[in-house]
């Protein structure tokens, strides 16, 4: 399949040069809108290929920004402090480089929580919100050190930055039996996202070439502490003006029937968040409601009206 997004921005922001993927319409155009999409915690722009693929693919509706947040992918190399208050400061400069006064933001996992501290750090920079499985305040025990809370629940995607793959082939066959993909459908989607995570190669002192993912770690554990800042994102929901919108997978990063955020967690947010819509998207998990195709344009179905109307 040919990829969605059509050219690349470099974006200038403290510490470094984000990495901004380009889909849709061209830019320059104040009347087409801007739909600004934000990745997961260990994530990268080409998470979001499938759903843009569906959201931008039928002409000149909207123009889709994507972009590697600082620590990860083409952006890995951006340095200076991590946290939710950065990705908002980044995202808010992407923005101004393209001159946009106000754009719908989605955001899938961590994504979903930058979004929300989007909306009470800059209210009138947000037009619409999807949260994609993420954004909410999670039930994590008032006394819990985070670092342990992020083990028990990123695990397996901590210890994949810590791991060396002696081939490309070798890393897919990692992300091939992962449990989000198992049974899946092995798209070129997916594994255009797997091979746009690794670095360049890399030599070892006994000349034998490796990879590993670009991903920083440090990146990972400074913005997850941040996100199980129960109250910060309990402050950020209330921030989220209608039309806002929760999509989110019944099955969780490994494909357990235990949901990345619990029935509970959801109806305490609609109490608390009138306005909340709410949604799942049948049938999936962590991953593929981003990066399954069904799953993909049934995202890019809902975030389109948003954009358009």
């Amino acid at each position: 399949m040919a990829q969605p997004f059509h050219s690349a921005l470099a974006v200038p922001v403290a510490g470094g040069v984000l990495h901004v993927g380009v889909a849709g319409a061209p830019l320059g155009n104040p009347e087409i809108p801007i739909v600004l999409l934000v990745h997961g915690i260990t994530g990268s722009h080409r998470s979001w290929t499938p759903v843009v693929r569906h959201l931008a693919g039928g002409g000149d509706a909207v123009t889709v920004l994507a972009p590697d947040l600082r620590g990860r992918g083409q952006s890995s190399g951006v340095g200076g402090r991590f946290g939710m208050a950065a990705h908002v400061e980044d995202l808010l400069t992407v923005l101004d480089h393209v001159e946009c006064p106000r754009a719908v933001l989605a955001g899938h996992s961590m994504g979903a929580y930058v979004v929300a501290r989007f909306a009470a750090m800059a209210p009138d920079r947000l037009s619409a919100t999807v949260l994609v499985d993420g954004g909410l305040p999670l039930p994590v025990p008032p006394d819990a050190d985070p670092d342990v809370v992020l083990e028990s629940v990123l695990g397996p995607s901590l210890g994949r930055l810590r791991m060396t793959f002696p081939s490309v082939d070798a890393y897919r066959q990692f992300w091939r039996t992962h449990a989000a993909f198992a049974t899946a459908a092995w798209t070129d989607d997916i594994v255009d996202y797997v091979d746009y995570d690794l670095a360049p190669p890399e030599i070892d002192p006994e000349g034998e070439t490796f990879f590993r993912s670009r991903v920083s770690e440090g990146a990972v554990r400074a913005d997850g502490r941040d996100l199980l800042d129960g109250d910060s994102d309990r402050k950020a929901l209330h921030s989220l003006a209608d039309p806002c919108l929760l999509l989110w997978a019944a099955r969780g990063l490994q494909n357990e029937d235990r949901p990345l955020l619990p029935a509970e967690t959801i109806a305490d947010a609609r109490a608390l968040l009138p306005h909340l819509k709410v949604e799942e998207v049948p049938d999936t998990n962590h991953y593929l409601i981003l990066l399954g195709d069904r799953e993909a344009r049934y995202v890019a179905d809902r975030i389109r009206p948003l954009a358009t109307s």
